[in-house]
């Protein structure tokens, strides 16, 4: 194994409530009557493409709207929101970042949300999380089909010169993990608070926080999985990375 693969923006850090408070203060601002609470924003959140979302809530209640605005306005809204909010890294994602840049390990933060929206959280980030710590960053100007087509991470696997069994990919959405799957890539499901309920059943492993060490452990021994714990084979030892 030598490389690990960020799915999204929010494996990075969770940004999942500034996206739909953003939402909710471009809709105010365009004069629409909307609010995505939580449980309904958690409900959009099996597919993906904010412009998507919109259309679809415009369309259900026969209501025509400009939907590149609204999402154009949202997207400025979320990225000033990175700033003001003092955004962190998820837990172990910088001290993950580390460790494979000590190795030697090859790091990509593929996603298909804006340029913008990778540059500002990274950006907000830099104290702990740069620019420079990812040897490829993709982002939605580089494929025509978004996830959960396996494009984006056909495209990086070519960019990185690395077979889809030298790499792990690291996804926080069920469309992510279809993309990954499809690319033949092993996924880690690495929910955010508003996708944790989400059935991840075909992920590899569904963790709460990241660390390189049981990472790389999990991907240079044979192990089975049962009941929430890996079992090593070759030693007996067992590790459950959900704590």
């Amino acid at each position: 194994m030598s490389a690990i693969i960020f799915g999204s923006i929010g494996t990075i850090s969770d940004t999942s409530e500034l996206q739909r408070q953003a939402f909710n203060q471009a809709f105010e601002f365009h004069g629409l009557d909307w609010c995505w609470h939580r449980d309904k924003y958690l409900s959009m959140l099996k597919s993906s493409g904010g412009q998507q979302r919109i259309a679809n809530y415009a369309h259900s209640f026969g209501q025509t709207v400009d939907v590149e605005a609204i999402h154009r306005s949202k997207s400025e809204l979320f990225q000033k929101s990175l700033f003001e909010s003092q955004v962190l890294p998820r837990l172990g994602v910088a001290e993950t970042i580390q460790a494979a840049k000590d190795r030697g390990w090859q790091l990509a933060l593929v996603t298909t949300t804006s340029p913008e929206n990778v540059s500002s959280l990274v950006k907000a980030l830099q104290s702990e999380v740069q620019i420079a710590d990812f040897d490829l960053i993709l982002n939605a100007t580089h494929v025509k089909h978004p996830k959960p087509d396996k494009e984006v991470y056909v495209l990086a696997l070519e960019r990185l010169g690395e077979s889809s069994d030298q790499c792990i990919v690291i996804e926080d959405n069920l469309e992510g993990l279809e993309s990954a799957r499809l690319a033949g890539l092993d996924c880690i499901a690495f929910p955010n608070e508003n996708t944790a309920h989400h059935n991840f059943t075909n992920a590899k492993l569904l963790v709460d926080r990241l660390s390189f060490g049981e990472l790389e452990k999990l991907c240079l021994r044979e192990y089975v999985w049962k009941g929430g714990e890996i079992i090593y084979l070759d030693s007996g030892d067992l590790w459950n990375l959900e704590k």
